[in-house]
């Protein structure tokens, strides 16, 4: 049975460095929830906390109303996928996946079934016999998952599961997983720092970096409308750009772009002075009046043009104009003028506090 998990001010120090800054979090009971950020962030970190393979010097970890913090990891009820797959070279695919049942005491009969059934869910039932060096990556993965979930966990831990697998085997194995996991309905916990990855297999994200939380929120959220500059640089691609908020009245700003263009935002909160806004490809178009540039790059992708414009000033935008709204192809060198949709851009103030609704 899937358990909610509840982190309340997470402290982990290695020594003098502290590597997570008094972290909380609320995962719901059959929740996918993915943490994303970089490499050093201290995503990995909370995971093998959660797991029980890391001490905490600070906090409270819950699974359900059960304070986990003194439960050793073996008597957590968690299952495991690591990043190297971490299956038994010597044992077979069905041996792999019914190692745990076996040590939990399950009945022979009732491992039977259960492994069965789950070398059925993850499609590798053909490969019950066979020795790991005999399987492919993908297959290693899919042996790794079927392990993790038929001892039926009430929390699922993923650590970069798919690190190691080639682009196109890495699409096909996180829709699988998504799948499996919404089948079953086992609260995961998935760590990646694949942007792309988590956007496309969470219900919720927690964006963090440097031992901090910096936003939580489902993937359209998160992308759509990012709480501070860190979070709109590393999901996706950003325009950003230095701006001044000269006036704000009746929650919406007055937003003057390096004195060439004059937008207005609508804003959660008055503020006035220097601010900083961010803009995804899309929500930038060509204009008859705005800033003006100079085309200097286009890719065509198909759906979309991708293009790069060089303000007068010298810094590069990235426009993407979708083929289905317009007939004319912008060319290199050629004098374009740009403009915002203003209701979609996320505007900050110094403090790098969004201002936008």
């Amino acid at each position: 049975m899937s358990n909610e998990v509840i982190i309340k001010n997470a402290v982990k120090r290695y020594g003098d460095f502290t590597a997570l800054h008094g972290v909380s979090l609320n995962i719901e009971k059959g929740e996918f929830f993915t943490l994303l950020g970089p490499s050093g962030c201290g995503k990995t970190t909370l995971l093998r906390m959660i797991a029980g393979f890391n001490s905490i010097e600070g906090g409270d970890f819950y699974f359900g109303e059960n304070r986990i913090n003194d439960v050793p990891a073996h008597k957590r009820d968690i299952g495991m996928v690591f990043q190297n797959y971490a299956i038994f070279p010597h044992l077979t695919v069905e041996e792999n996946v019914a190692y745990g049942l076996k040590a939990r005491k399950v009945d022979k009969k009732e491992i039977d079934r259960r492994v069965k059934e789950a070398l059925e869910l993850v499609q590798i039932a053909p490969l019950a016999s066979r020795k790991p060096s005999e399987l492919s990556g993908g297959q290693q993965q899919r042996v790794a998952l079927a392990r993790a979930f038929v001892i039926e966990p009430s929390v699922l831990l993923m650590d970069e599961p798919l690190s190691n697998l080639d682009a196109k085997l890495r699409v096909q194995m996180r829709s699988i997983i998504k799948k499996l996991q919404r089948r079953l309905g086992i609260t995961t916990i998935y760590v990646t720092h694949d942007q792309e990855e988590a956007l496309a297999i969470s219900d919720r994200i927690a964006v963090m970096n440097q031992g901090k939380v910096m936003q939580v929120g489902t993937p359209s959220e998160i992308y759509a409308k990012p709480e501070n500059p860190f979070v709109a640089g590393f999901i996706g691609v950003s325009n950003f750009l230095n701006c001044d908020v000269v006036s704000c009245e009746n929650g919406v700003a007055k937003v003057s772009i390096k004195g060439e263009l004059d937008i207005d935002v609508p804003v959660r909160k008055a503020y006035t002075g220097k601010a900083q806004l961010s803009a995804r490809p899309e929500q930038l178009f060509f204009s008859e009046t705005g800033m003006p540039g100079k085309v200097m790059f286009s890719t065509f992708l198909g759906d979309f043009i991708e293009y790069e414009v060089e303000l007068d000033d010298g810094q590069m935008l990235i426009i993407n104009e979708y083929t289905k709204d317009t007939a004319k192809v912008h060319e290199v060198g050629e004098k374009v003028f740009i403009s915002f949709d203003a209701t979609r851009i996320s505007l900050y103030n110094e403090a790098e506090e969004v201002l936008s609704k």
